[in-house]
């Protein structure tokens, strides 16, 4: 299957032809796509659509027709949560003033250096994910999370969408199926928040993590003294849900006798605590979840078939990772962000290989592996990019924990923009595959070139270098002795040593 990379979208905003090229060649040499328009009204029509995959705009000020200061402010109307970096050619600080006060996040003075681009589109983008992580707590918090915040694009994602907003315009209970870590219990939250019953609590109870002899407990409540240890009144879960939702978590390792008064209080709407002389009514909307088969389970003896048949009304079937993998890069983007904001990381995305054997992986543990795993990668990372040496328990490759997690480990924005644009092809690419006649070069002439760029890009760190190219140092060293190749002067006397 087919994963399509999402690179993050620079929109550039210039009404001067020379200086789109020269902030384009910046963006897109340190892996950013370019989007360019000549005007705000262009802009706007780019930008104010979060569907177009825009994540950061330069807008100059300075613009005919529609000005650059009306263009950031209708913009910023359209898409409050999309950081802007204005563009001046004069520096006044009046304007620049008026900029910030307007919602720029950042600006800075034509012509800027590359490397000023660049630090001020990192930090705009970190801004950003705090911005989204700050919101995405928010909605948590609130119960406000709803179908809009779900990663859903893959059509079997899109038919549990449909059918748990319908499920939401009743009190009808649901029983969400799935694998551990497919989402069940966000799957649910967006239910409940697209409901009347939005704002109102929302309880999760883990029926497996509790232990069998507190079960009735925690769910329905106790009075003082109800049993040695009961030393004060204390509500249960169905009562703290009251007016709201309860989301029973794998429901199916609930013992046998809880599963007669569960299903009581389902029949009666109400709830007798332990030590209690007489029930109290509860208003609960009852959302359960479980991993098992419980039609199995039913035949085998362990679950209720009258309760099965009580919590199983409206069905949802949660899909696994390796069936949704369409929703594998906004997945792995989201994750990103959020890790970067809680961080205080700058990774930019994931390699295009690294997405390959993302894709290529099968995910047992679902969403929950896979966000687990991108955070272990981003702690691992050595470079503003997620490698596939970030990800050693599915590649199998070894991070080599002495480099330092520095971009480029040491070699400056400059230094690799310069490399690059010398060693540029007419095929896009750092190391061009033809000659000038347009036939295919000779394997060990692009070799040698790709070598020699790599040693350039990272500086003579060959630990780096020959990790990068996936071979071993003593076969770098020994095509670098081969090849003739320019590497620095501490590097010279590591290869004399070797």
């Amino acid at each position: 299957m087919m994963v399509k990379i999402m690179a993050k979208t620079v929109l550039i905003v210039d009404d001067d032809p020379t200086q789109r090229r020269l902030m384009q060649a910046a963006v897109e040499r340190q892996g950013f796509r370019a989007r360019l328009v000549e005007s705000g009204d262009l802009a706007l029509e780019e930008a104010s659509d979060a569907k177009n995959g825009i994540s950061v705009v330069l807008l100059d000020l300075i613009m005919p027709g529609l000005s650059g200061m009306e263009t950031l402010e209708r913009l910023l109307e359209r898409r409050p949560d999309l950081p802007v970096i204005v563009l001046t050619a004069s520096g006044g600080i009046d304007t620049v003033v008026q900029a910030m006060r307007a919602g720029a996040v950042d600006f800075f003075v034509k012509p800027a250096s590359p490397e000023r681009i660049v630090v001020s589109l990192r930090n705009a983008l970190k801004v950003s994910d705090l911005r989204g992580e700050v919101k995405r707590l928010s909605k948590k918090s609130e119960g406000t999370l709803g179908f809009d915040d779900m990663i859903a694009g893959a059509p079997l994602m899109r038919q549990v969408v449909r059918l748990g907003q319908r499920a939401a315009k009743s009190n009808i209970p649901i029983l969400i199926t799935g694998e551990s870590g497919v989402g069940k219990e966000v799957a649910s939250q967006c239910i409940q928040s697209a409901s009347e019953r939005a704002g109102k609590p929302f309880i999760t109870v883990n029926c497996g993590a509790i232990p069998e002899n507190l079960v009735e407990s925690i769910l329905f409540g106790h009075e003082k003294g109800a049993f040695t240890g009961a030393h004060e009144k204390k509500l249960g879960k169905f009562a703290e849900a009251d007016g709201g939702t309860l989301f029973l978590d794998e429901v199916g390792e609930l013992p046998l006798d809880m599963q007669v008064k569960l299903l009581r209080v389902l029949q009666e709407g109400e709830v007798d605590a332990v030590g209690s002389r007489k029930p109290t009514k509860v208003d609960v909307r009852i959302i359960s979840a479980t991993n098992r088969d419980l039609a199995q389970a039913v035949s085998e003896g362990r679950f209720r078939e009258d309760l099965y048949y009580r919590l199983n009304v409206f069905p949802i079937e949660m899909p696994s990772l390796r069936d949704r993998k369409e929703d594998l890069p906004a997945l792995v983007d989201h994750f990103i962000r959020r890790f970067n904001a809680q961080e205080g990381m700058s990774i930019t995305g994931a390699s295009l290989e690294t997405m390959g054997m993302i894709a290529a992986h099968d995910w047992p543990g679902n969403v929950r592996q896979l966000e687990n795993s991108i955070f272990r990668a981003m702690i691992l990372s050595e470079g503003d990019e997620l490698q596939p040496v970030d990800f050693p328990h599915i590649s199998g490759l070894t991070p080599n924990y002495e480099i330092l997690k520095t971009p480029n480990n040491g070699a400056s924005i400059s230094d690799a923009a310069t490399t690059a644009t010398q060693l540029n092809s007419p095929l896009g690419g750092p190391v061009s595959i033809v000659d000038d006649n347009g036939e295919l070069r000779p394997l060990e002439s692009v070799e040698r070139d790709l070598i020699q760029y790599a040693i350039d890009l990272y500086s003579g760190h060959m630990s780096q270098v020959a990790r990068r190219l996936g071979i071993g140092r003593s076969t770098l060293y020994r095509k670098v002795r081969e090849y003739d190749l320019r590497v620095r002067d501490d590097e010279e006397e590591d290869l004399n040593v070797g």
